[in-house]
């Protein structure tokens, strides 16, 4: 066989590994994308795959394209109604709320990393700017993790928790991207100036949201008015409107993330033709983009490296998942009355998933010394994450009185 039948054969073989993995997850109760993240790494160089895959850059492009793809997909499945009730409070958590968590996890990473012997950083230890390079990177929650659970679970929490959580991860990547570049920047460059920061910063969230926001209201009358000849080209149709919005974003200093997420709300709530079809496939092209991008990663790591970041990993995830975001979910969320309850749901779901890890491979890029462990700590935390919050959402929501079986939720969406 030559490369590319091989190749074909290799694909065909961990699709068919992964659908049956996302059946093993079901009986399990475990999320599906640990799953395809372990298997992802037993197909790697370390595996019994023993697939060489030591390409940065392109996990990094493998893992943009998926997520475009994954908050399109979750923003068509959206109530705009629902979103418009947390449209405040999940702005306030997606900003100053990944801020805080990058703060507070960054003061514990020095702390810890003071005089931890895996980074190359000589006798001085980590420095601060290193270690909120650290927090920067795994500050904001995860939409495909997210959405994922909530999508395959049967107990999920209540609408407005769950609009709330899904806004907040859809669009609070932009804060992490931000502040993860800045801080390169100035490692590199060594001057940065905060005024420039909140200004890119704000740019990327209103040009985001417009761009998302104007291609999403163009895109239904277009839908609506537009007669194709097969009726596959519709979900095609809807596709190329959400990678446009992601485009036009970033070309125009916008947060394309952002943009592809707003689409989707706007059209997913407006009238489209063969909405079943349009649907259906974008459910289907968003597990494909999981799969995908999780399996990818796993590749990208390697086991026999983790063990020695284990322990600060371990300690960081902990204090991610105990302190930092409790404590950034507490200040941002409490001038809007939510329920004790409701706040420490908020706070235990704070899953990191594919975006910590896409960033991670940003100080590769750069040339940073220290780039190798970086991302293997950023890994470690992911799998951690992933691995208790994700086992524990079901749960949690029941043990704190927020949950609503998924027939309650079909039901009020369909009155």
């Amino acid at each position: 066989m030559n490369s590319i039948d091989s190749n074909i054969l290799i694909i065909g073989i961990l699709l068919l590994a992964a659908v049956l993995a996302s059946k093993l997850a079901d009986r399990l109760g475990v999320p599906a994308l640990l799953l395809f993240l372990g298997l992802g790494m037993l197909a790697g160089s370390e595996g019994i795959g023993r697939i060489e895959f030591d390409a940065p850059g392109i996990a990094q492009a493998v893992g943009t394209i998926a997520l475009t793809i994954i908050l399109f997909s979750g923003g068509l499945d959206t109530d705009a109604a629902g979103v418009r009730k947390v449209l405040l409070p999940g702005l306030v958590l997606s900003t100053f709320g990944v801020l805080v968590t990058a703060l507070l996890l960054s003061g514990f990473a020095w702390f810890v990393l003071g005089t931890y012997s895996s980074f190359d950083v000589g006798t001085r230890g980590v420095r601060w700017i290193e270690a909120f390079l650290l927090a920067s990177i795994v500050s904001s929650t995860d939409a495909a993790a997210v959405f994922s659970v909530f999508r395959t679970s049967t107990v999920q929490p209540r609408q407005n928790i769950r609009h709330l959580l899904e806004f907040e991860s859809g669009s609070n990547d932009p804060m992490a991207v931000l502040l993860t570049i800045t801080v390169l920047d100035f490692m590199i460059q060594g001057d940065t100036e905060i005024s420039n920061i909140a200004i890119r910063l704000i740019t990327q969230l209103v040009v985001g949201v417009v761009t998302g926001g104007l291609i999403g209201f163009v895109g239904v009358r277009v839908i609506d008015r537009l007669h194709l000849s097969a009726n596959g080209l519709y979900p095609m149709l809807v596709l190329s409107l959400g990678l446009i919005s992601f485009g036009v974003a970033y070309v125009t200093g916008g947060n394309g993330f952002l943009a592809v997420y707003v689409a989707g709300v706007v059209i997913g709530n407006g009238s489209i033709r063969r909405r079943k079809s349009v649907l259906e496939f974008h459910d289907g092209l968003s597990w494909l983009a999981q799969i995908t991008m999780f399996i990818v990663l796993g590749l990208l790591v390697y086991p026999s490296r983790l063990t020695s970041v284990a322990a600060v990993a371990v300690a960081m995830s902990v204090f991610l998942m105990l302190i930092a975001r409790p404590v950034g979910v507490l200040l941002c969320l409490l001038p809007f009355r939510l329920q004790r309850n409701e706040l420490a749901y908020i706070s235990w779901v704070g899953m990191r998933g594919s975006v910590p890890i896409v960033l991670a491979t940003f100080p590769i890029s750069y040339g940073l010394p220290d780039a190798d462990a970086i991302f293997n700590v950023i890994f470690f935390i992911v799998m951690t994450s992933v691995l208790i919050q994700g086992l524990t959402l079901v749960p949690c929501a029941r043990w704190l009185g927020v949950s609503e079986p998924v027939s309650t939720l079909l039901d009020k969406r369909s009155s």
